[in-house]
């Protein structure tokens, strides 16, 4: 039995998930017209292509900047890329815009990855965590775990790869990436970024 596949349908599902006309047709296609099914099976898909990937060299890339609304909080990001003609086409300008309003709406954003938190972060969470009163009458044993548990989840927290992703909050930030790479169809990294906030003065 052959599924009809509208347009429409199509449409949808390249506006949810960014990818290719065809690419959409060919999702509803094997999962017979089922749209939810597509959509993840876009997304396993980004994550398997994004996956090969990823030790692929980004040498290329763009410097972007984003100023809120109210000229009082500005993000430099630098995002990376495997060559200058993907630099410049419009799904990556994009996905550089989205990942600095994502850095500009969360303030607890520190660090890109989970690699990046560094052991003096962890140092000063599992010590903030370990001092809190509820744990005082513990046994060791389960106040440790109880605290690993919590320092885990405020230093995920901290990183900018693990956030519900700003426009769909049933994916990360780093699904999203890897959305985009499976339609660009080169590694992207994003390298770094600085905040600045009106009137807040810089540690140098």
């Amino acid at each position: 039995m052959t599924v009809d596949i509208t347009p429409q349908t199509i449409k949808k599902l390249r506006d949810k998930t960014g990818a290719g006309m065809m690419t959409c047709k060919q999702a509803l296609t094997e999962n017979n017209g089922d749209f939810d099914k597509a959509v993840e099976f876009l997304k396993l898909k980004g994550i398997a292509t994004a996956n090969k990937k990823a030790s692929r060299n980004t040498q290329e890339g763009i410097i972007y900047s984003y100023i809120h609304t109210g000229n009082k909080l500005g993000i430099l990001l630098e995002i990376n890329c495997e060559t200058d003609f993907v630099a410049r086409r419009p799904e990556f300008i994009e996905l550089a815009k989205n990942i600095a309003m994502q850095i500009a709406s969360n303030e607890n954003i520190e660090v890109i990855s989970l690699d990046n938190v560094s052991e003096l972060m962890k140092n000063e969470v599992w010590k903030f965590e370990n001092s809190k009163e509820d744990l005082i009458n513990k046994p060791e044993e389960i106040r440790n775990k109880i605290v690993s548990g919590r320092v885990e989840k405020t230093l995920r927290t901290k990183v900018l790869l693990e956030q519900p992703f700003v426009r769909d909050s049933n994916i990360t930030v780093e699904d999203y990436v890897k959305q985009i790479i499976s339609i660009l169809g080169e590694n992207i990294k994003v390298r770094r970024f600085v905040r600045y906030v009106l009137g807040e003065l810089d540690d140098f």
